[in-house]
């Protein structure tokens, strides 16, 4: 998430004195700024001012816009889902927020929200120290999906089909047919994994250069509304994957790569303005449907 330092980011009153109650004794909200780079919810960070006169923050997610986040499930079990990750998350290891507090159904604040620990550390979205930010990346996903808590998160779930593939503009209509074609039949077994589901660079934080790239390390990993059990694939970056002891389900890997690319061709307006929004400003709607045309027909091509 990227700051906005000019942009006012008032907390509604509802909403504010929720979070007063979660706040400590003599501790009191004395500064927000929107994070922008997300696609659901409103984001602020807010700055508490502590007893002994220090400051500490913490992140707000707010879900104003209630009938999008329904385009997959409601806000409530968004939040709900979030909470329960980052319950579960407590202690393994992986650099997660710790849970404040929640207000799923909006029975306290004027919308769903949710309070959460604020960590350290930047996104890194441009090419800078890429070569080490892979294997990085990799590593931190390994011990994701190596995640087996006593409860599990809820299952994976898609609601992609064959019919509600987006071939972008300009792209083969006959080239990619076969894709779809890959996806109208029936799921194939596999062994889940814990999944943070939206796992990219923009929900990664990193230490913030000069410590970048040389003795980078990777400080957080935010966003974990859409956590469930189901399978894990990738393309290139598999490779890496894989050299950091992933396993994935190899036999039906071009199954899952698949799915997740044309699942993607609905949401291509959507999810590149955050992109542009954090400074890839390059990354247009024409250029990530090209982008995306090229990484489906690549996954076509490409040996089992």
């Amino acid at each position: 998430m990227v700051p906005d330092h000019d942009e006012a980011a008032a907390v509604r009153p509802l909403t504010l004195a929720w979070v007063g109650r979660h706040l400590g004794a003599g501790e009191r909200i004395i500064g927000t700024e929107a994070l922008h780079g997300g696609i659901t919810a409103e984001m602020r960070r807010l700055t508490i001012g502590t007893r002994d006169g220090g400051t500490r923050d913490l992140v707000l997610r707010t879900f104003v816009d209630v009938e999008q986040a329904q385009d997959w499930l409601n806000a409530e079990d968004w939040l709900n889902g979030e909470a329960d990750a980052l319950n579960l998350l407590t202690g393994t290891g992986v650099p997660a927020p710790g849970l404040v507090a929640v207000d799923a159904a909006a029975a306290h604040c004027e919308y769903p929200s949710l309070l959460m620990t604020h960590l350290a550390g930047r996104t890194m979205l441009d090419d800078e120290g890429l070569g080490t930010r892979v294997p990085l990346l990799a590593r931190q996903l390994v011990a994701i999906h190596a995640l087996r808590p006593a409860e599990r998160p809820r299952e994976y779930v898609t609601l992609a089909t064959a019919d509600t593939v987006v071939t972008p503009k300009g792209a083969d209509v006959a080239a990619w047919a076969a894709p779809i074609d890959v996806i109208r039949g029936s799921v194939p077994p596999y062994e889940g994994r814990f999944l943070h589901r939206d796992f990219h660079p923009g929900n990664v934080l990193s230490d913030v250069p000069p410590a970048w790239p040389e003795g980078a390390r990777i400080t957080g990993v935010v966003d974990w509304v859409a956590t469930s059990w189901g399978p894990a694939w990738g393309l290139r970056f598999a490779e890496a994957y894989e050299e950091a002891g992933g396993v994935p389900a190899a036999s039906e890997r071009l199954y899952w790569r698949v799915r997740d690319g044309l699942a993607f061709s609905e949401e291509v307006q959507l999810v590149s303005q955050p992109w542009r929004e954090a400074g890839r400003t390059e990354l247009t709607t024409q250029v990530v449907e090209q982008r995306l045309d090229a990484y489906v027909t690549a996954l076509m091509d490409a040996p089992g």
